[in-house]
């Protein structure tokens, strides 16, 4: 298929955007297109709408896996391409529509001349914006089959030179959960709070004492608060419940583990005093994306070779990415692409993934194949 064709799915994936747990007809098209290069496995439903396709080798060896992922963002596109979301409030304005059309490229690569020995997965992954995809598909029984010896993801990023390639030993970015902390006291009349147990007090303490819990730490983490609710607009009600919810993140995983539950130990200290009931509840939760030495050295030789621009970084992305979860599994290696330095940043309405970035994934992706699988 000519890059134009490849141009053409990129887009056509653009206008129909399908968000977290909702990707059945983007499976549908990706499927579609798989059909026709006839891979020697395909797995469908995997940890919900998620893809996998074996290229094999006739010789033994190891497995590796390429992944990319399927959802949209729950954003209104405000940018207008030719080919414009045709979904109201929901947009690929993270680029995951260029990440899928790299993977099929790498497919028709592979189907054209198979891998000489072991295998090749291309793994089409549910719900990487929410966090809950890559657990879903380690937990799957059919993952399995497709286990690797190594995984490999790259992610366009805004702001940095188109085609450059972003890389990093260790930590590639930050591993984060949301936490929301529900506060249970009783509801009085305003006229008399005293007889009840109000959660503004230690709503306001929480909020003033949990983000400075990372100055325990050596390394990089971050508290950020995000959302506060108490009682509700009754005026003649004194509150009895409330709830605060947090981002919190950390480069090293260790430390987001330990710093949930100092989080967790320190709330319910401040609540117990003041004779209140605490839960907590964690949502959107991602792995710290570390990179292999081993899949490292691969990777970045293969990008060498291609003799396109590299730079390291010094530090590693704040943000978080579902990819960080396989990295636990096995070795792993995420790096980023240079979407433009003037292209708008991820996330945001006029955000558009740059068709010229396909080739170059590509080829990144099939020599990381050719260097292992031959």
């Amino acid at each position: 298929m000519p890059l134009s064709e490849l141009i053409n799915l990129r887009q056509l994936l653009h206008q129909t955007p399908e968000i977290a747990g909702e990707e059945s007809a983007t499976a549908e098209k990706i499927l579609s297109f798989f059909t026709n290069l006839k891979p020697d496995q395909s797995i469908q439903n995997l940890g919900g709408n998620g893809l996998a396709f074996v290229f094999k080798g006739e010789n033994p060896g190891k497995r590796i896996l390429f992944r990319a992922e399927l959802d949209a963002l729950p954003i209104q596109e405000t940018g207008e391409p030719s080919y414009k979301s045709k979904t109201e409030g929901k947009a690929h304005l993270c680029g995951h529509d260029g990440h899928m059309t790299i993977i099929c490229g790498l497919g028709e690569k592979l189907a054209s001349q198979r891998p000489q020995h072991g295998e090749v997965v291309l793994l089409f992954q549910p719900s990487e914006e929410t966090g809950e995809g890559a657990k879903r598909i380690l937990d799957d029984p059919k993952f399995e089959q497709i286990k690797p010896d190594f995984a490999f993801a790259l992610h366009n990023l805004p702001g940095f030179p188109l085609h450059q390639s972003v890389i990093r030993k260790g930590t590639f970015a930050a591993g984060s959960t949301g936490l929301t902390i529900a506060l249970t006291g009783k509801t009085a009349h305003a006229a008399h709070p005293d007889a009840g147990i109000n959660p503004a007090q230690v709503t306001a303490r929480l909020i003033q004492t949990l983000p400075k819990l990372p100055e325990k730490l050596k390394n990089f983490a971050l508290v950020t608060v995000i959302h506060a609710e108490l009682g509700s607009l009754a005026f003649g009600t004194s509150a009895g419940r409330g709830s605060l919810s947090l981002t919190i993140r950390a480069f090293d995983q260790k430390d987001l583990d330990g710093l949930i539950e100092m989080i967790k130990t320190e709330a319910s200290r401040i609540a117990s005093a003041e004779k209140l009931g605490i839960e907590f509840s964690l949502v959107e939760s991602f792995a710290v994306s570390k990179n292999d030495p081993n899949a490292a050295e691969i990777a970045e030789k293969c990008i060498e070779e291609l003799g396109l621009e590299i730079v390291e970084k010094t530090e590693p992305f704040r943000w978080s990415e579902d990819f960080g979860l396989f990295s636990q599994s096995c070795p792993a290696y995420l790096f980023g692409l240079g979407s433009g330095e003037n292209c708008p940043q991820l996330h945001e309405p006029t955000y558009d993934f740059p068709d010229e970035l396909i080739e170059t994934g590509i080829r990144i992706f099939e020599g990381i194949a050719r260097e292992v699988n031959g």
